[in-house]
């Protein structure tokens, strides 16, 4: 079973409109859509947007449900000057740009007593998820690298700046690592899909109404033929 999550109701109502023979299942206040999808067995579910929201979902999905793959799709802030608006990346790991324990002499983004803070997706997913882009959205890029997460909007030009010197990040937004380290901890394949939506700078509070329907049915194209895809 593929288990996708999105972090807003416009990230998924697109994707449950696909689905056939659709059972609503409710927990911690999510609704769990299970049927099927381009013929396969999954499960589409809106975490809500945040860490904790994203983790709780993950778990969920690998307790309940026995999901086979994690796939977090929705939008994102640029933090490469060569990714544009529209343009879709792909995780190659994620970490959490939030996580503090410096004052205990842990870097910046570390998690105090685990074996790593640095959550790598799978590279099967990456590879085909990245072929699938380039076949059914052609009028757009995509890319594979880093994507960092934190309970923040990114909307300020230093704050980008330090982002990228601490973590060489392509993108930040606020589920994917807390998927990503839910999906580690059940040793479950998962990968985190994101449109950009904005530049995450001094302008992105005005880029992300207008752009965010664009991004996400770049997305949307991408995990419907990527499930289809999927054996």
């Amino acid at each position: 079973m593929i288990g996708i999550i999105g972090a807003m109701e416009e990230e998924v109502a697109k994707l449950v409109a696909q689905m056939e023979d659709v059972t609503i299942i409710r927990q911690a206040c999510m609704e769990f859509h299970t049927g099927k999808l381009c013929g396969r067995d999954a499960v589409v579910v809106r975490s809500g947007i945040g860490k904790v929201n994203a983790a709780i979902c993950t778990q969920i999905l690998a307790d309940r449900f026995k999901v086979d793959f994690v796939i977090n799709t929705g939008i994102a802030g640029s933090l490469d000057a060569r990714i544009d608006i529209g343009d879709i990346v792909l995780s190659t790991d994620s970490m959490q740009h939030d996580m503090d324990a410096v004052a205990f002499g842990y870097p910046l983004g570390v998690i105090p007593q685990m074996e790593t803070s640095v959550f790598p997706a799978d590279p099967h997913l990456i590879s085909l998820a990245k072929a699938v882009c380039e076949k059914i959205n052609p009028e757009i890029h995509v890319f594979t690298g880093r994507v960092v997460s934190g309970d923040q909007f990114i909307a300020d030009d230093a704050k980008k700046q330090f982002l990228l010197t601490q973590f060489k990040p392509m993108c930040t937004e606020m589920e994917g690592a807390a998927i990503a380290q839910a999906a580690y901890l059940n040793k479950i394949p998962y990968l985190i899909i994101r449109a950009i939506s904005d530049k995450a700078d001094g302008s992105a509070h005005m880029d992300y109404p207008a752009f965010e329907a664009a991004a996400i049915t770049h997305t949307v194209n991408l995990v419907l033929e990527l499930c289809a895809s999927l054996s």
